[in-house]
């Protein structure tokens, strides 16, 4: 499956990311811990330069969690501060201002050693869109000061919101790469939401994803839907679950385009489980 998504807003988030840099004193990579390695954009390192950052692995209520361990464990020893958090019950963000601070320690001890009042430690979050961005800022300041959704792309301004303990953060728009190399990095990008539907065949990435955990987790289809003999193939998995959910087209045939949404949306909410589609490498 070939998926090329690059609008022309995704763009001028780039070099407004590459403006704003000079701006701050640390940078936050926003990941999504189903797909840790997915979702980094393959740019990051050219775009920060040497800018000290910290990875948080955002929704890691859908991950699974010893793997997000793993993945933590897997940045942690690269040298890369990095934290899981569960934006939507703020678990785990109250660490990400400590984290902040001691990432500009360096810079903040002369100058309290000079007796000059050093001024707050700036920062700004960076990710591919729909990886919770806005919802982890919302968490992070402890109301609702950003627009959110469920769609790729919804923030598209910018904002100074004031964190505990005296951070200050840039709200910017998500980075996505303009080409995807690897068609496995598509078909999880696609099958996370991280991809607009408009822009690949959701029939085909929710077949990838049934045969997936066909592979890795068939209880998880057993249970759910009540499937007594598991096929083979992705598609015909399809085709019980439409079966099973009364997804029927005319003819009283089953509707694949319905069932595919419909395991899409299951998947992306944590109906069948918690699941980490990455592995750390080695």
């Amino acid at each position: 499956m070939s998926i090329q998504w690059y609008p022309g807003h995704m763009a001028r988030a780039r070099r407004l990311v590459q403006e704003n840099l000079k701006l701050v004193d640390v940078v936050i990579e926003l990941l999504d811990a189903r797909i840790p390695a997915s979702s980094r954009n393959p740019l990051i390192g050219k775009i920060l330069g040497g800018k000290p950052h910290l990875v948080v692995l955002n929704k890691a209520d859908l991950a699974d969690p010893d793997l997000t361990r793993a993945w933590v464990d897997w940045f942690r020893a690269r040298g890369l501060p990095s934290v899981a958090v569960d934006s939507t019950r703020r678990k785990g963000v109250a660490e990400i201002p400590v984290l902040v601070r001691r990432l500009v320690e360096d810079k903040i001890a002369p100058l309290a050693a000079r007796g000059r009042r050093p001024r707050h430690p700036r920062c700004m979050v960076v990710g591919i869109p729909n990886v919770g961005k806005s919802f982890f800022i919302n968490a992070l300041v402890g109301s609702r000061v950003t627009r959110t959704g469920n769609r790729p792309g919804v923030t598209r301004g910018q904002q100074w919101v004031r964190l505990a303990r005296g951070v200050e953060l840039l709200d910017t728009p998500g980075v996505l790469w303009p080409k995807f190399d690897d068609p496995q990095v598509a078909l999880k990008l696609a099958a996370t939401g991280a991809i607009k539907e408009e822009v690949f065949d959701v029939e085909e990435v929710a077949a990838w994803l049934a045969e997936w955990l066909l592979q890795s987790f068939p209880r998880a289809l057993e249970e759910r839907y009540g499937l007594e003999r598991l096929p083979a193939r992705g598609y015909q998995v399809l085709e019980l679950i439409g079966a099973r959910r009364g997804l029927m087209g005319p003819g009283g045939t089953v509707d694949i385009f319905r069932a595919s949404v419909y395991l899409l949306k299951e998947f992306r909410e944590g109906r069948l489980g918690r699941f980490t589609l990455d592995l750390p490498p080695g």
